[in-house]
């Protein structure tokens, strides 16, 4: 299951000669404890949130990915989608359309019924982005650049504002 999306997002990027490294590490719980493992900021992470996007004749699955230091306002990603309602996905809707598990999905949708979505502000504050590829013990970190070139997320404002 992850070994397969690892593989598939390396050579994604391999392909496309994006910048990155590969770190290995104990799976770790909390995005901070995780950041620190890698030697990241903790806003470099690129969480990546499943989500259910309805209303206004929308039924949308969304890959929503935003700095792992900041919350998500899920209003406005329905908005930003089109929709009027956001909600977190299931576990198993999860792993049909990621084939990950929780902590583990990368910032890229392999699959044809998942819209990728990120927030503007994931490219505005470092150059490079953290995240784990389809498994707890691997991490890429990836040029925030390349990241943008190769995946082309929709850029959506839904960062909840405090």
């Amino acid at each position: 299951m992850s070994t397969a999306t690892f593989s598939r997002l390396t050579s994604l990027l391999d392909q496309q000669q994006a910048r990155y490294r590969v770190v290995e590490h104990p799976t770790a719980g909390k995005s901070e404890e995780v950041a620190k493992i890698r030697g990241t900021q903790l806003g470099q992470g690129a969480k990546a949130l499943v989500c259910h996007v309805k209303g206004n004749g929308i039924k949308q699955h969304v890959l929503a990915i935003l700095p792992a230091d900041q919350q998500a306002d899920l209003g406005a990603l329905a908005q930003g989608v089109g929709g009027t309602r956001a909600s977190l996905a299931s576990p198993v809707e999860v792993d049909q359309l990621t084939d990950c598990v929780f902590g583990a999905i990368p910032p890229f949708s392999f699959h044809p019924d998942l819209l990728l979505v990120a927030d503007p502000l994931l490219f505005e504050r470092f150059d490079e982005l953290a995240f784990n590829a389809g498994t707890l013990e691997r991490s890429l970190i990836l040029n925030a650049g390349d990241y943008q070139r190769i995946a082309q997320p929709r850029l959506v404002n839904f960062i909840r504002m405090a």
